[in-house]
């Protein structure tokens, strides 16, 4: 009561304590505020690492088992083994059609994903587009390990499969675009002269180590349960699969959206025709070198454990998994390999030194390929080194420059398409995988991949743009100014940070 009557005696006393108290408590909100926006771009670098592991092991589990790059790279390699043991415990219904069924789902689903999603970052935000990708991979992931066909049928259990695959995709193909942008984005505002190095570690690395991790996976579940419980093995290494995607959820509830985005983003009456005018030779680049890569390295990813298991004399599936392990182990240090060189040597000079290495490794191994064969050790080491050649350039370099050499508005849609564009060619490759076989011989992949190699240099050299040590925010300036000189008339950046063109020109 005393206190009561103290405040009514000096109001005046009393409006300074508020004032006071107000204060530091907008004090500590506002400290909360930008320690969080302090270390977003740290959590947004960590959330595309841990996001796009997961989709290299999915892409695996396409392989055998298709846990990539760009928690994609689990998803893309789990289906390597799982080729081999879907022919083991269904030799009759499992049939080049079905395999490549099933194997393309995740491929229409991740072209799909990567359009949609690509679009999604820019119009709407890039933590809603991370959000959504993983939540979409997590379910169809869920749905890939509990799949069964009616009255145990084989046929229903690879179309709910399929269905599963796609659903898949279309999250492993949004981790692209989404993981991609914001990777790119974050790197520049922390780490401007490293960007590079960072943007490949957390995307192509991670991409690259979901094969040999999901290969680990199935050996460890191998044997564990033993090759008379395969059904047991191939769900498990599904179920695993769900697990990484997971974990993505924590950093990517802490981050925030880029300072890049916040400043730079069209949400409304985007200009595509004025961006096709501008970036078009760009898009030539990025597309049809994203096309040829992927058409040579997703087939000879995917049927890499059917090769392998083809020239072993008993097929046996343990040792077709350890080849396949060297083969991953081998492909790995070609991403380490670009990291190194991407600064000093140029991104497009390092995109067309890995091409070449289609060139002259498809060469070795076409020209060769029936000798080469019986040295199963020599054949996995040249068939090694011709992914790490893939993975030192154009895996490596192709995520970088589709999201350098897009201003922050539109890249997204720009890097999803680029991405597309590549799946298709994954697609379109793995469509053809069996009939080359079939038709030209087994040594016509390699010379095909060897052919990809030299047109892949030819489109490096003259339409992919080098954004080497160029800060992403000065891109965006020049299209903002490109803009104005074009006449557009818009509002650029988000609500609390949004301004008209003119606003943004006069800045």
């Amino acid at each position: 009561m005393a206190m009561v009557n103290a405040t009514s005696a000096d109001p005046e006393k009393h409006r300074e304590e508020v004032i006071v108290t107000e204060r530091v408590s907008y004090s500590s909100e506002t400290k909360a505020l930008s320690r969080k926006q302090l270390l977003s771009p740290y959590f947004t670098i960590a959330a595309a690492a841990f996001g796009l592991i997961s989709d290299g092991c999915k892409q695996f589990q396409c392989i055998p088992f298709e846990l990539t790059t760009k928690p994609s790279a689990d998803q893309n390699n789990l289906m390597t083994m799982a080729n081999v043991v879907f022919k083991k415990l269904y030799p009759k219904e499992y049939t080049s059609d079905v395999s490549t069924r099933v194997s393309n789902s995740l491929l229409v689903g991740a072209i799909i994903g990567q359009i949609v999603v690509g679009l999604v970052c820019d119009r709407i935000g890039r933590k809603a587009a991370l959000v959504l990708t993983t939540g979409l991979i997590v379910v169809g992931a869920t749905l890939a390990t509990a799949a069964h066909g009616a009255h145990g049928s084989a046929a229903g259990l690879f179309w709910f499969l399929t269905f599963a695959r796609g659903l898949t995709g279309i999250g492993v193909g949004g981790e692209y675009p989404a993981s991609s942008t914001s990777a790119s984005e974050s790197a520049n505002e922390k780490m401007l002269k490293n960007r590079g190095p960072v943007f490949i570690m957390v995307t192509n690395f991670v991409l690259s180590f979901g094969g040999p991790l999901a290969v680990s996976v199935f050996l460890i579940v191998l044997s564990a349960a033993g090759e008379s419980h395969l059904q047991t093995v191939w769900r498990v290494c599904f179920g695993i699969g769900i697990a990484l995607p997971l974990t993505v959820f924590y950093f990517r509830l802490r981050m925030m959206t880029s300072k890049l985005y916040r400043q730079g983003a069209i949400k409304q009456s985007v200009p595509y025709w004025l961006v096709v005018k501008r970036y078009w030779k760009a898009m030539i680049g990025t597309c049809g070198a994203w096309f040829l890569y992927d058409f040579v390295t997703f087939p000879n990813g995917v049927f890499s454990g059917t090769i392998i298991s083809s020239i072993i004399p008993d097929g046996n599936i343990k040792r077709t998994a350890e080849f396949q392990l060297l083969l991953g182990a081998i492909a790995l240090p070609g991403v380490f390999v670009g990291a190194l060189l991407c600064n000093p040597f140029g991104r497009r000079n390092t995109m067309m030194l890995g091409f070449s290495g289609y060139l002259v490794f498809g060469l070795i191994i076409g020209l060769s390929y029936d000798k080469i064969t019986k040295i199963i050790p020599l054949f996995v080491v040249f068939y090694g080194l011709m992914q790490s050649f893939g993975n030192m350039g154009p895996g490596d370099m192709l995520g970088l420059v589709s999201a350098e050499s897009y201003p922050t508005s539109i890249r997204g849609t720009c890097y999803g398409i680029s991405a597309a564009i590549g799946k298709t060619g994954a697609a379109v490759g793995t469509q053809a995988f069996t009939p080359i076989q079939l038709h030209l011989g087994k040594k016509w992949t390699f010379i095909v991949a060897a052919i990809c190699g030299i047109t892949g240099i030819l489109v490096t050299y003259f339409f992919v743009p080098d954004m080497t040590g160029v800060d992403l925010e000065d891109e965006d300036r020049k299209f903002m100014k490109y803009l104005a000189e074009q006449g557009w008339d818009g509002l650029i950046g988000e609500e609390d940070t949004g301004s008209s063109i003119e606003g943004v020109e006069e800045k």
